[in-house]
């Protein structure tokens, strides 16, 4: 079977040449296309056409995708969890670094010297840097808030670089747990984290959850001059409420990866906010990473049905038993398998091997039986009730 893939966004060749090598036809003009591969772009409902069965994007972020709506069409959605994260991790260092030692702000001071002659020039200088002092990160405490794959690696980070480490992740999984330096404290508190922190860098993703997460009340509760970092989502921290903090000097700086207008005012007046255009993962090896994270994904889930690092369908990847798989979507209700494996039954049908696995209102079902399914078997098990989708592979 040949595979259609649509790609979004200039996606590095590494990862969709293991795609070209296979049963995958991979253009960014595809009609009616399997599967879709992003990073940025924003994808909009009405590209979720019948023939679609899954989006990866490359990154970790995956607010510019219409979760609930593939949910609800059987459209599986991957994302590339880790991927970028050292990038990411390097460049929150490069965060502490600017907030606490003067760096941007010297730099700005020193390329926009004017009228001065060379004799004059170094005593300007000398005379200026004392503005500039700052704090070293050794013994200053670092708060991470979320400890996935990125949170992690910043708080190993912050530890080798002698800084006392809190993390708060009320939903941190076990591998993610095992990951983490045994020095690293964890609270359950946001606001105990933010009045003990001398710096804080944000890890979650953008849900309704954490929108706004970082408020005018969480941050009246900060440490006086804690430095923010923001290298998540935008969505995630109330920009009005940080700049109302900085205002009354509770916050100390904020850099971020995310502009907006109000804050590029305060940069340009106050010179305590730092904004980058958006460049937290954009290496060279990140997006390397990314994309062949995605494209493995996709190739084994299109010929195989496995499913890994989906953000709505449950993780499910097994090692066929069989040439002939079915897989088979369903509302997560009671009495499913008996109906489905009835059906299997009553057509003489043999499963050599079956899982089921589930995430919220969403069940998987992943089925190697002895020989080829019909076309009718298929549309039986397509007609039950509570069906979301079935595919023979």
């Amino acid at each position: 079977m040949n595979f259609k893939v649509k790609t979004h966004n200039a996606i590095a060749d590494t990862g969709l040449t293991r795609l070209q090598e296979g049963n995958f036809s991979v253009s960014d003009a595809q009609n009616d296309p399997d599967a879709i591969i992003l990073r940025s772009y924003k994808l909009p409902v009405d590209e979720l056409n019948n023939s679609l069965k899954a989006v990866a994007r490359a990154g970790a972020g995956y607010n510019n995708v219409p979760v609930a709506e593939c949910s609800e069409k059987g459209i599986v959605v991957f994302n590339t969890p880790g991927a970028n994260a050292n990038a990411v991790k390097e460049i929150v260092l490069a965060g502490l670094l600017m907030s606490s030692r003067g760096i941007y702000a010297g730099a700005n001071f020193v390329n926009e010297i004017d009228g001065i002659d060379s004799d004059d020039l170094k005593a300007h200088i000398e005379a200026g840097k004392k503005e500039f002092k700052g704090r070293e990160l050794k013994g200053a405490t670092l708060g991470v808030i979320g400890m996935g794959a990125i949170g992690a690696q910043v708080a190993s980070m912050g530890v080798f670089l002698d800084m006392n480490v809190i993390g708060y992740d009320p939903a941190i999984t076990v591998e993610a747990a095992w990951k983490l330096p045994n020095n690293v404290k964890r609270t359950d508190n946001l606001k105990t984290i933010f009045a003990n922190s001398d710096y804080i860098t944000l890890h979650v993703p953008a849900i309704e959850a954490t929108k706004n997460l970082i408020d005018k009340p969480l941050l009246s509760s900060c440490k006086p001059g804690l430095k923010l970092i923001n290298f998540a989502r935008d969505e995630i921290v109330d920009s009005a409420a940080v700049i109302e903090a900085l205002g009354t000097n509770q916050l100390g700086a904020y850099v971020t990866d995310f502009a907006d207008l109000n804050l590029i005012k305060r940069a340009k007046k106050d010179g305590d906010v730092i904004i980058l255009p958006h460049i937290g993962a954009s290496t060279r090896q990140a997006e390397e990473n990314c994309s062949v994270m995605a494209a493995n994904q996709l190739k084994d889930f299109l010929e195989n049905g496995n499913i890994k690092n989906s953000v709505n369908f449950p993780e499910l990847v097994e090692e066929r038993q069989s040439e002939f798989r079915i897989t088979v979507a369903n509302k997560n209700v009671a009495g499913m398998i008996g109906q489905i494996t009835t059906i299997l039954a009553e057509n003489n049908l043999n499963i050599i091997d079956m899982v089921n696995k589930s995430r919220d209102e969403i069940a998987y079902n992943v089925i190697d039986i002895e020989t080829q399914p019909s076309e009718k078997v298929i549309e039986e098990l397509k007609s039950l009730e509570n069906i979301i989708n079935v595919r023979a592979i």
